[in-house]
């Protein structure tokens, strides 16, 4: 039985991939690689906890409110042996990553782990994980979050918010910063994108069941 890997992943677009080649059918989509776009995004979260009498879950806060965005658009990532199967990998970002409201999207990332396993065998150092799957076709992006990878220890796709310092006591305060949420099969990541803009609309649920959000992010490439 092979060690499962829990270490940390590498930023998806600070390595060349191992290979550049586009796959078949998804020449258009490799003109996307390299693009930024920046923007912002419009987020709507509403907050559930299971604080009422009979321990069921209820909403307890609802928020609107802007960030600045960012959307990354690479080559498919390759790791291990194994290269992402979606036409583009993907980040997008909007707010600090350690600020209440933010949320980052990975559509993949490289682990590294021992390069032996528990009996001594040698194996590829790296494992490439695979959180979302994509189609791009006639400027159009349809995503969904397939794998959060929680198991690993490596979960990427996150929403951060901040949580009371003692569960069910909001009058005790609130933790600083944001806690991060990861999130859970079937959010979406859809809508127009080509070269010059995304209008993309965002929906999902974390895996806690606490965050419900919406987002509408307008970017521009530059």
């Amino acid at each position: 039985m092979t060690e499962p890997p829990t270490t940390e992943a590498e930023d998806p677009f600070t390595e060349s991939p191992e290979d550049e080649t586009a796959l078949d059918g998804e020449e258009d989509a490799s003109a996307l690689w390299g693009t930024e776009y920046s923007g912002t995004a419009e987020i709507s979260v509403d907050i559930y906890d299971f604080c009422s009498a009979d321990g069921s879950r209820r909403l307890a806060d609802s928020q609107s409110y802007s960030m600045d965005g960012t959307l990354n658009l690479g080559s498919p990532r390759s790791g291990g042996g194994e290269t992402e199967s979606n036409p583009f990998s993907l980040l997008f970002a909007a707010g600090d990553p350690s600020e209440a409201g933010a949320v980052s999207f990975w559509s993949s990332a490289v682990s590294t782990t021992s390069g032996q396993d528990l009996a001594g065998n040698p194996r590829d150092p790296q494992v490439l994980l695979t959180y979302w799957e994509m189609g791009w076709s006639e400027g159009e992006l349809d995503a969904q979050l397939t794998d959060p990878h929680t198991q690993e220890a490596v979960a990427l796709n996150l929403f951060n918010w901040s949580s009371p310092v003692v569960a069910c006591r909001s009058d005790l305060g609130q933790l600083p910063g944001g806690y991060p949420h990861a999130l859970d099969v079937g959010t979406t990541f859809a809508g127009p994108l080509d070269s010059s803009t995304a209008s993309l609309t965002a929906e999902g649920v974390s895996t806690d069941s606490l965050i419900e959000f919406h987002i509408e992010f307008e970017g521009t490439a530059w």
